[in-house]
């Protein structure tokens, strides 16, 4: 294949990276196949592909896009199972957030060339099993496991945001930006959650505990692996 045609692809894969991100001639990002450079920075912000901490950035991307495919399954299982009752709606909108925040840190994944968990066919099943099996206890259940899991994201998020301001919060303005808005939606899912009953689950402190305790494991495997 022609260089040419090589830097015309990689453009195109950059081009379809979130409207956030707004790219334009600065940083280099090496080629593999000739050895030639790209060039592009985050203009806002002056992050670029040059002077970030690439071991950071790669495993906070890493992790939260696990982490929004793992929330993505859990809602996926309860709609399986309450989709069709009164709460099927708040579910769904919840399910359609995460699905935007899915969207976004798999085109982050394709802008900073992060590969995904090894583990994402394990959360794939283990993400659907645990939201189809906490709501068959009901619709407490499903909401019991949607406060477990956000108040879980919601502390991760504010973790990241410490790293990245402790870091440079100038230079990560816009990914700073990013995961502050991710952690709102999780605390209002977290909220809805606790105006729908969660706390009426059967066993909701042991329920909430064993959740948690599995999704801290989740992370610390996914930022890892």
């Amino acid at each position: 294949m022609a260089p040419f045609v090589v830097r015309a692809m990689t453009y195109a894969g950059v081009a379809a990276a979130p409207s956030l991100w707004r790219l334009c001639t600065c940083a280099r990002w090496p080629l593999s196949a000739y050895g030639e450079k790209i060039s592009l920075r985050f203009c806002s912000s002056g992050m670029t592909l040059d002077n970030i901490n690439w071991a950071a950035v790669d495993r906070i991307i890493r992790v939260d896009h696990a982490g929004e495919y793992g929330a993505n399954r859990i809602l996926a299982g309860q709609m399986a199972v309450l989709g069709r009752t009164s709460v099927g709606p708040v579910i769904q909108k919840m399910w359609d957030q995460e699905k935007a925040h899915l969207q976004k840190f798999s085109e982050l994944m394709v802008a900073f060339r992060v590969r995904p968990t090894a583990l994402m066919p394990l959360w794939n099943v283990a993400g659907f099993a645990l939201g189809a099996g906490t709501a068959l206890l009901g619709k407490e259940g499903a909401m019991a496991c949607t406060v477990a899991v956000e108040e879980t994201i919601a502390h991760h998020y504010n973790n990241q945001i410490r790293t990245l301001m402790e870091e440079d919060p100038e230079k990560y303005e816009e990914l700073l930006q990013l995961i502050k808005k991710f952690r709102d939606e999780e605390l209002e899912h977290h909220d809805t959650g606790l105006s729908h009953d969660a706390e009426l689950a059967p066993a909701y402190a042991v329920l909430k505990t064993v959740i948690q305790a599995g999704c801290r494991a989740a992370i610390y495997l996914s930022e890892r692996l």
